[in-house]
Formats: C-alpha cells, structure tokens, sequence
C-alpha cells in the first residue's frame, strides 16, 4: 500500500519530551518512530520548547514542528462543567494544520481538547482522534459524541476501561489502540535492590500519598520519579515523606528522567506501584516495568487492570485501599520476573502495535476517499 503522509498533533498541555503530557508524549514519539520506519512519511506539531531527544525520538524519524503560545490547561484539574478554554498554543498548531493539510493524508490528534473535535467536520482532510484520557468534561463528551456520528471509526483509545467511561446515548465505535514500546530499550533485571518504585506526574489525581503510605508501613524505601506538576501537593506531603524518613524508610524523589535513564533505576526496583485516584486511560509506566522485569501492585481499575495479569505479573487491590497495598507487597517475591518481561514482549511489542495503527489509519483514509466520492455532485 501507498505510504501515508502523516501529522500528528502532540498534547498541547506541555513541549514534546518536558514530562508535562505524561504518557502521551511518549506514544507520539513511539508512534512517529516506529512509523517512519515503516516507510511513512511523519511530522509532529508539539509546543515550543520540545526536547523530542529526551523520548528517543531523532531527525530521521519525524519533522518536528514547534508553534508558540500559551500552554492548555489540563483537563484532569478542571471541574466536568468548566468552561471551554483554547489556549494560544492550541488554537496554533490547529491553525498550521489547517494551513498545511493538503500535505497530508491523515491528521491524528492527541489533544484532549474540544477545538480539535470542533474543527474535524471543516477540515478537507480525514482527521483521527487518538482520545487519551477518560471522560472528564460534558462538552468535550458531546463534542466527542458528535464526532463519532458523523465519523464512525475515527475515534481510539488505550483501553476497554478507558471507552466504558463515555456514556452517550448510543454505542459508540471505539478503536482499542493499546500501546508500544521499543521492548530493546528496556533491559531486564532479574535480581533487583531493596526499593519500590513510583512513576508519573506528581498531582493529586495520581495518588502518591498511599504509596508513600504503604511503603512505610511494609518498611522498603521508596523512589519517586516523574515530573513534578503540582508543587503546592508536593509541598502537602513533605510532612508524610518527613515522617517516613524519621521511622527509617526513606522516601526519595528522583526527578524526571529520560527514558534511557529512567529505565536504569526503575530496572532495580522490587515493584512499581501503581495508585492513581481516578480512571487511568492505559498506564504507559507499568508496561516500561514489566519490560524491566519489575512486577507491578496496581489499583484495580482503569488501564492498569488491563494491563496486569493478577498473581503473574504483578497484583491488583481495591482503589484506596493502603492495607491491601501492602498485603500484596509482601507477596512481591511469589511472582516471576522473568514472565513480566515474557508479556512486555509478547503484548506489547512496538512491531505489532504499529500494524494496528497502521491498519486503522489506512482504514480511515480509505473510508473518507469514498465518503467524498459519494459526496461529490454529478457534473
């Protein structure tokens, strides 16, 4: 088939490789990587200040267009009935998609925004919206709900878990896309060290707080590691990391790291814990883990209950529940670290999730060339 020309429109929350877009920023590099290598031909349009270096990604694999501007708020810290708001930087890159479309065979957008959904009936060219939250807004849900209408299959999302979160009125066509990773990036770890691990944004709706909890009570120190978004949480828990350190497990913030660096201490880690306080869409983190050979103890619900498989490779418990948290830390040592690795590499495998990708990009340029064959007046 012929290659594609492809756009993807990064997360308009933060620059491509700065940490602010969490796991979304990694799927559009894994995506434009894997892609190019593929013989297709990628550009990314992400916020001004973009370190893509940071996620791996090189010259060769995409062009990397920066537009300026205000950065979007991100949704997961706005109220369901929050006004609509476009930043500068959204409200740019989609006037460069607009401009330069003709180039283009297919628009993928990954912002979890309501302008893009707003602006895909107006557009020439076919646009595809890879949703990477749950549903967190009414208007982005009925602007959602509107696209899917009069788009039928141009909507994906990580996980099952993450689609059932979207209650319209009539059954929406979901595209279950999962994620990749570049499984040889992450080297595996068979004896790790004396500490548990935590990954991702540092803000509220991530939990930190119970598993700073838990690995106090279980007495193994805990690592942090991610960007830290909320400063004024961050500051909210000093007295319990404080606490930790004076009762002898110490608590360690670790920064936010490149992946390359990331994987050299997650790697070593007993278990990543996995505790958020809402819907996660997929969980990129607990795939990178279990790539490292690191079992994960995640909550039960949202993409890391998809994602582990329960007494193999890791352990789920109750949402909020501390105590069962650390019940299965102690059950770390009954799991094989060799199957975490063994289902990185067959699940998750960035060869086989590019196909789909593939697939589902070329079936929706497809349909929209016969949509506007069917639509065009008789001479």
């Amino acid at each position: 088939m012929k290659p594609l020309r492809l756009l993807l429109l990064s997360t308009p929350v933060g620059p491509l490789g700065s940490g602010m877009g969490g796991g979304v920023e990694l799927t559009v590099a894994n995506l434009a990587k894997v892609l190019s290598r593929r013989g297709h031909q990628v550009a990314i349009v992400t916020p001004a200040g973009a370190t893509p270096q940071a996620l791996g990604l090189q010259p060769v694999d995409a062009d990397i267009i920066q537009v300026q501007g205000s950065l979007q708020t991100a949704a997961q810290t706005q109220s369901r009935s929050a006004p609509v708001v476009t930043s500068e930087v959204l409200a740019n890159a989609w006037a460069y998609a607009r401009r330069h479309q003709s180039q283009y065979d297919l628009l993928v957008s990954f912002a979890y925004d309501w302008l893009p959904f707003f602006l895909t009936p107006l557009l020439s060219r076919p646009v595809t919206h890879f949703v990477s939250m749950g549903s967190l807004s009414d208007c982005l849900d009925r602007s959602i709900a509107d696209v899917a209408l009069q788009f039928p299959g141009t909507l994906g999302v990580y996980t099952q878990a993450q689609a059932d979160t979207f209650c319209f009125s009539f059954p929406a066509e979901w595209e279950i896309v999962g994620c990749g990773l570049d499984i040889r990036k992450y080297d595996y770890c068979a004896r790790p060290d004396n500490f548990l691990a935590w990954v991702g944004r540092i803000s509220p709706e991530k939990g930190l707080e119970d598993a700073i909890a838990a690995a106090t009570i279980a007495r193994i120190p805990l690592n942090i590691f991610g960007k830290l978004e909320d400063i004024d949480y961050w500051q909210r828990l000093q007295p319990q990391i404080a606490s930790a350190n004076k009762a002898g497990v110490p608590i360690e913030y670790g920064g936010f790291l490149p992946t390359d660096q990331l994987q050299k201490r997650l790697r070593r880690s007993q278990a990543l814990l996995v505790t958020p306080h809402w819907v996660e869409a997929f969980g990129i983190v607990a795939v990178e883990a279990l790539a490292c050979g690191v079992p994960v103890v995640a909550y039960k619900c949202g993409g890391p209950a998809e994602i582990v498989q329960a007494g193999k490779t890791g352990w789920l418990v109750a949402p909020g529940d501390v105590v069962e948290l650390v019940n299965a830390i102690a059950k770390i040592n009954q799991l094989d670290r060799a199957d975490c690795r063994a289902q990185a590499e067959e699940l998750y495998a960035l060869s086989a999730w590019a196909e789909r990708c593939e697939q589902w990009f070329y079936r929706i340029v497809d349909s929209q060339s016969k949509r506007r064959m069917h639509d065009r007046p008789y001479a």
